[in-house]
This record gives C-alpha cells, sequence and structure tokens, in this order.
C-alpha cells in the first residue's frame, strides 16, 4: 500500500515556510541561511505570538517549530504552527565569526529588545513564550525581513474566525491537559491564560458581528 499524500493545507505550509526563509536579505543572502539571528511569529490579526532565537541558523529552528513539532513550544500545545501567519526574522550575519561569549551577549539583548517590542504591539501586552525573556539591556536591531507563510487564497481560508476557534480551543484543552499531568514552571501557566484571552477576545469579537447583524 503507498503511502497516503499530505494534505493540501499541510503541504502549504511547508512549501510556504521554505519560501519564507529563502527570502532574499537583499544582498543575495538568504535570510534563513544566517546561523544566528531571532524571530517574531505573528498570528492572523498581526498579533505577535512568540519570540525566539537560535544559534543554529534560522531556517533549521524556524522549520522546527512550524513543521515537524520537535520544539518543547508545540510538543507541548504552547504554539500552534497553524496560527501562525507571518514571520519577522532579525538576522544577525557579524556574529558568524564572533566568538561564544559575544555571540550569547548578542542574542540576549536582541532577544529581549523583539520582546519589548511585541509587548508594545500585543493588544494583550503578552506573547505566548512559555519561558522567560531574560531581562537585559535593548540593542539596535538589523534590518528585518517579515513575510507571510502562506498563499492569500489559503491564507483566506485560514484566518476564519471560526476555524480559529475551533482550533485556539483545542489548543488550550491540550495545554490544560499538559499542566494537569505534570509538574510545570509558572511560565506554562501564564502561556494558558494568555491563549484563554486571546480566545476570549476572539470569540467577543465574533458574537458582536452577529449580534450587529441581528439588530432590527
Amino acid at each position: 500500500m503507498s503511502p497516503k499524500k499530505e494534505p493540501e493545507e499541510v503541504k502549504a505550509l511547508y512549501v510556504g515556510v521554505k519560501k519564507a526563509l529563502d527570502t532574499d536579505y537583499g544582498d543575495g543572502r538568504r535570510v534563513g541561511d544566517c546561523e544566528y539571528g531571532v524571530y517574531l511569529f505573528y498570528d492572523y490579526d498581526g498579533e505577535p505570538i512568540y519570540v525566539g532565537r537560535t544559534v543554529e541558523k534560522l531556517r533549521g529552528r524556524i522549520r522546527r517549530h512550524l513543521t515537524n513539532q520537535r520544539t518543547d513550544a508545540v510538543a507541548m500545545s504552547v504554539l500552534d504552527p497553524f496560527e501562525v501567519a507571518e514571520i519577522e526574522m532579525w538576522p544577525f550575519w557579524d556574529l558568524e565569526s564572533a566568538g561564544r561569549a559575544e555571540v550569547k551577549a548578542t542574542l540576549d539583548r536582541a532577544e529581549y529588545t523583539v520582546y519589548l517590542k511585541a509587548l508594545r504591539e500585543s493588544q494583550f501586552g503578552v506573547v505566548l513564550n512559555e519561558k522567560e525573556i531574560k531581562r537585559t539591556d535593548e540593542t539596535d536591531l538589523p534590518k528585518s525581513i517579515r513575510v507571510s507563510i502562506l498563499p492569500e487564497e489559503l491564507r483566506r481560508k485560514r484566518e476564519h474566525p471560526d476555524i480559529r476557534l475551533a482550533r485556539r480551543a483545542r489548543t488550550i484543552a491540550n495545554l490544560a491537559r499538559v499542566i494537569s499531568e505534570r509538574s510545570v514552571r509558572p511560565g506554562i501557566r501564564r502561556t494558558l491564560w494568555a491563549q484563554a484571552r486571546r480566545l476570549e477576545h476572539l470569540a467577543k469579537t465574533r458574537l458582536e458581528e452577529f449580534e450587529q447583524g441581528y439588530e432590527i
């Protein structure tokens, strides 16, 4: 028996992630090929939802988040890859010849700077990171690349509020189950609270749309 083909939506996600990571930085280099960097995921409302950093190439780290679930954030239902609509990436090309201490210090500052940016842009003042972002000084960031990972038609389908409500509710249920079965850090419970706020807002917005439509 031949193996079943991947669902079209899954295939489109993989293709979209690869295309995003192959984006030209403007100088012939593909942004995903940078070894050191910081990234920020956005949902379909443009809401920043997750901040990360990497020392294994942006390509490898982001693909693990979004295509094969080999990260704690995905495995523990902190982050739903299908909630991610756009990625913003800050590649640190200059660090490729730097020592380990300089790399760590620079990425610490960069990740914290992007984290504060995300909090300022978030209508909830919170992101879904399950681990604390190290507090440090802010720093200047290199030019970023922000890209959508899905073709327009599929994005329109995926961003339908009722579909997002169902996925978000499932993510919350899975996360709550993880919490009930393990001894977890406070950050995981903070993520559950953040997800619940996001679900409530989406459900309330959707209800208001229908209530306005039924006004006489």
